[in-house]
């Protein structure tokens, strides 16, 4: 699945302060529906689960279309990586825009069921899910992969996954597939003995806005500092008492620009001097006629969080999530 364009105002980054962060909204429709009436008629809800993920690290590599001698083709990869993002501050996130969610489905008009009461059911005493937090290797798109850090709300007791909440890579996501499954199967059995639908939603918070595969530019990958949750790996699962599936994803970024993370080029003073050698190279056999050599370029950029600074801004970018998704839900009552 193609990771959609991230249609970000990067330069309010640098015009604009931490206190009035600037909401980016992509121009090609918010959020893909499948399915129908797993909450027509309802009044109450369960939530099951709700986690929100942290891409750590992400490889990105676009394929050059070639210089102005065949100097600069091949492959141009940015390796990122966030630092400075603790456990703690990742909890806080979790825990406020869960409480967001929920004061959300409460203003809707939805009573919003104990979890602990939800959780004593019979159905959910194997409920299939995992310790949080949750390391998983994701597949952002062809030739992008990252590693993200998930974290449950901690009001409800277990870190639950359903299919399609996490695009995985590595042998270990087989694992974590097969139990999804049989969470999806433990919720369905609960929303229909309870009577009410059960909601489940997933968040991945993205910490770089990375031109990806597709949209290369001769100056290379652009990675510019914005928190953001990320399309097409945010959405929300209702199981309904009727058997009905609704899934609600997001198709366009949420994206909070303000003063969260300091950025810095790590890229070794030698890989820069071997690849700018090696491009060199390449351009003066493209010159004399022997074509480009299709060095490309490799740069690695580190991420420092801003404590404080980014936890509002990674919970800000999820409370619009929430109404996005709350937004879905009354169309579909």
């Amino acid at each position: 699945m193609h990771l959609q364009k991230r249609t970000l105002i990067a330069a309010a980054v640098l015009g604009f302060s931490f206190a009035t962060p600037i909401v980016a909204w992509a121009a090609d429709g918010p959020v893909k529906v499948s399915g129908k009436d797993a909450v027509k008629g309802a009044t109450s809800v369960a939530i099951g689960a709700f986690n929100v993920g942290f891409i750590f690290e992400s490889t990105d590599q676009t394929k050059a279309t070639g210089g102005m001698i065949g100097a600069f083709g091949g492959t141009t990869k940015a390796k990122s990586t966030l630092v400075g993002v603790t456990p703690e501050m990742m909890q806080k996130v979790a825990d406020a825009a869960y409480a967001d969610f929920v004061g959300q489905l409460t203003a809707a008009g939805l009573s919003v069921k104990d979890p602990a009461a939800v959780f004593a059911a019979p159905e959910l005493a194997k409920p299939h899910g995992q310790v949080s937090p949750l390391d998983v290797g994701v597949m952002l798109e062809k030739k992008s992969k990252g590693k993200a850090t998930y974290v449950k709300a901690s009001a409800l007791p277990t870190l639950i996954m359903l299919p399609g909440d996490f695009q995985g890579s590595g042998f270990s996501s087989m694992g974590l597939s097969m139990e999804a499954g049989q969470a999806s199967y433990a919720l369905s059995n609960y929303a229909k003995a309870a009577g009410v639908p059960v909601i489940d939603v997933t968040y991945l918070i993205d910490f770089s806005d990375q031109k990806r595969p597709g949209a290369f530019s001769l100056g290379g990958i652009s990675v510019n500092a914005n928190l953001s949750v990320t399309p097409g790996f945010s959405r929300m699962t209702v199981l309904g008492a009727n058997g009905k599936t609704v899934t609600v994803t997001l198709t366009e970024g949420i994206s909070v620009d303000g003063d969260f993370i300091d950025k810095q080029d790590a890229s070794s003073g030698t890989a820069k001097t071997t690849q700018a050698a090696a491009n060199v190279a390449g351009g003066l056999m493209a010159a004399m006629g022997h074509g480009g050599m299709m060095f490309g370029k490799t740069r690695k950029f580190e991420f420092n969080a801003k404590p404080g600074n980014y936890e509002t801004g990674a919970t800000k970018a999820a409370s619009l999530a929430n109404q996005r998704l709350v937004e879905q839900i009354n169309a579909l009552k």
